[in-house]
């Protein structure tokens, strides 16, 4: 099972790399431009900060299951080194795009990614914690006298 879980988190390091490194579309013509100005038109707003708002929300789910599957494929792993981990890998993508001409580095992405790859690691620390809660239960249980 933690083999199959490493190839999918390397799998989901390729489509990142793929997703943050391919060239950019043009100005205003990309996914995130478009439902931008689409949920800005249905929410009545300004397209600008709502393209802030979806940038950064996007930022963070794609590093969430960074987090999962780091701490899911690597047992030793730790919220901490997770979140660690996950910023490294952020900074690395940041400075890539500083040599690419159609991406833009910044440090809110970083931010956003580490708060993503966080919040994906203390899932599974707190599915795991849940988990061991209902396995002591369940072995207290077992071990009372009828």
């Amino acid at each position: 099972m933690r083999l199959l879980l490493r190839i999918l988190f390397a799998a989901y390091l390729v489509a990142v790399g793929f997703v943050v490194w391919s060239p950019q579309p043009t100005e205003g013509v990309g996914i995130a431009q478009i439902v931008a100005r689409w949920v800005a038109s249905v929410i009545d707003q300004p397209y600008g900060p709502t393209f802030v708002v979806l940038e950064v929300a996007a930022n963070v789910a794609m590093f969430v299951p960074f987090g999962v599957l780091a701490l899911a494929a690597y047992r030793w792993m730790r919220v901490w080194s997770a979140t660690l981990a996950g910023l490294v890998t952020s900074g690395i993508i940041e400075g890539v795009q500083l040599f690419l001409p159609t991406r833009f580095a910044t440090v809110s992405d970083v931010i956003a990614n580490t708060a993503g790859a966080l919040l994906g690691a203390m899932l599974v620390a707190a599915v795991r914690r849940a988990r061991a809660a209902r396995a002591s239960t369940l072995s207290a249980a077992a071990s009372r006298p009828s």
